[in-house]
């Protein structure tokens, strides 16, 4: 038969603290085991909303680009309504008619204005949205770096 060894009561507590320490370690492996998918899925979903971000900004500055060029058109359109009139005002017939034809090269001269004022406030739009879009791509890279 085989025989049982007897520990002294020093072993047996020695035993058990380890025992305890071991255990200790498993319970917060366990606990970090448990939180990690929720941390992965929140990381995941940071991610997707910065990309929905940078594509609002993209789409954004897609707009204001449209903006600009018709403005651009505008200003096109403004010239040749001047010519046109400027021509207009060689064969004028009175008085009335001349202020008349003046009236609307002042009106187009200071349309021309506007639009160029709006392709201005627009273009620092532009380099607005693309410091946005940049800090935007930083950040999504950073987030997917975290999670690999």
């Amino acid at each position: 038969m085989a025989s049982v060894k007897e520990f002294s009561v020093e072993e047996k507590l020695t035993s058990m603290v380890r025992l305890q320490k071991i255990d200790s370690k498993l319970d917060e492996i366990q606990i970090l085991k448990g939180e990690l998918p929720m941390e992965v899925k929140d990381l995941e979903d940071e991610i997707e909303g910065l990309h929905a971000r940078q594509t609002r900004v993209e789409e954004e500055i897609n707009g204001i680009t449209e903006f600009i060029q018709q403005k651009k058109d505008g200003i096109a359109e403004a010239q040749a309504l001047i010519k046109k009139y400027e021509k207009q005002s060689e064969n004028v017939k009175n008085n009335r008619e001349f202020e008349a034809i003046n009236k609307e090269i002042e009106m187009q001269q200071l349309e021309e204005k506007l639009c160029e004022k709006h392709i201005k406030d627009a273009t620092e739009e532009i380099a607005e949205k693309a410091k946005q879009l940049e800090s935007a791509k930083k950040a999504v890279t950073t987030k997917e770096a975290n999670l690999t």
